[in-house]
């Protein structure tokens, strides 16, 4: 297959926890951690994206604050990713249920513990970009969206 597939993820802190979700990469059996993230639908921004599949994987309302950057992935079925990532907020008084039949559970996990099984390389840059003080204003991507 050729081409860039876009995805996006949100990485969301709270008191040094990381909201992840629990799931298997569709390939191979082992459960394995990842951001709320997901693929850019067609005539969507990346923003729409985000906000939809945080609810999708979490149940929960996120709003974006800042764009962290693009991830390249290599992923093992052989696909060439491209990963936006935001940070945000989620209400803080709300639980983390997923409605996604492919999400097994939600966790917030410090980024040790999420180093132990992340789903891929991505899942920690994202993180370490984070934790390093990255942040991009939301109006470099704002307007990006999907025809496919």
């Amino acid at each position: 297959m050729t081409g860039w597939r876009p995805t996006v993820a949100a990485i969301i802190e709270r008191d040094g926890r990381f909201l992840v979700v629990e799931e298997t990469d569709g390939v191979h059996p082992e459960r394995v951690l990842n951001q709320p993230a997901g693929h850019v639908d067609p005539g969507e921004t990346m923003l729409e994206a985000v906000v939809r599949e945080t609810w999708e994987e979490t149940g929960l309302a996120f709003t974006p604050t800042a764009f962290l950057g693009i991830y390249h992935l290599k992923a093992r079925n052989g696909r060439d990713y491209l990963r936006a990532a935001f940070t945000g907020t989620v209400p803080p008084d709300e639980v983390a249920v997923p409605h996604d039949s492919d999400i097994l559970a939600c966790h917030w996990l410090t980024r040790e513990e999420i180093a132990l099984r992340p789903r891929s390389s991505v899942v920690l840059a994202c993180l370490d970009a984070y934790l390093a003080g990255v942040r991009y204003p939301l109006s470099l991507v704002e307007h990006l969206h999907v025809d496919r």
